[in-house]
């Protein structure tokens, strides 16, 4: 089979490619105004983008996003992706069915060759404004838990739900018969909205320096999550 002559290349890194560009640019040429005017005007590309409906499952996919998904940004869109075991079918097609539901396109699920993982991917425009999450590394991300979660007890607990699918591990501690439920990251801000939240829920957490730590002599700790 014939191997395309652009494979591998971008504008960027095309000569060529990058030369037409760069001049098309420069002269305000946009060789692509009337296909995008067609697809706006027959749906098939969003015109508009309005703000999310404030709700549970908005709340529990905000959590997720903050513990195991990425928002990346590109000069005219943005790209979200959210990392799932790709053991763990039924979270797979939790959040697959959150973000088509949001953001109203059906995202790529792409699996990973190299690891045990699926990822969930989409591409749009104001992912990060609309979501209220910045874009790029979460590491040093300051994040102020918003109020319409903060202060309502239902939304609260899905939001909790979402980090600790991502982030969260339970395990039995046999000498004590103590069931222990953890919650491990490495950013300051989320682990003390998730120590905040679970006193405010009525738990006695424990914090370390990465871990949150809920513990029971009950089968279950109760989240309701």
């Amino acid at each position: 089979m014939h191997k395309s002559w652009s494979k591998g290349f971008t504008k960027e890194n095309h000569p060529s490619i990058r030369k037409i560009s760069e001049t098309m640019k420069r002269k305000k040429i946009d060789n692509f105004k009337k296909w995008r005017e067609t697809m706006m005007a027959t749906g098939k590309i969003k015109s508009a983008y309005p703000e999310f409906v404030k709700n549970g499952d908005l709340a529990e996919l905000i959590g997720c996003i903050l513990g195991d998904g990425h928002i990346e940004k590109f000069p005219r869109t943005e790209r979200l992706y959210i990392t799932c075991n790709s053991d763990d079918k039924e979270l797979i097609n939790r959040y697959g069915n959150f973000v088509e539901y949001f953001f109203e396109k059906i995202p790529v699920f792409m699996k990973v060759k190299t690891a045990n993982c699926v990822v969930i991917n989409l591409y749009q425009k104001f992912i990060s404004k609309r979501l209220g999450i910045p874009a790029g590394s979460r590491k040093n991300l300051n994040f102020k838990l918003p109020g319409w979660i903060k202060n309502k007890e239902e939304y609260l607990i899905r939001f909790l739900r979402g980090l600790y699918e991502a982030e969260g591990s339970f395990c039995i501690h046999e000498p004590t018969s103590t069931y222990k439920l953890f919650f491990t990251n490495k950013n300051d801000s989320l682990l003390s909205i998730v120590f905040n939240s679970l006193k405010e829920l009525g738990f006695h957490p424990h914090k370390s320096k990465y871990n949150i730590q809920v513990s029971r002599k009950e089968r279950y700790i109760d989240l309701r999550i």
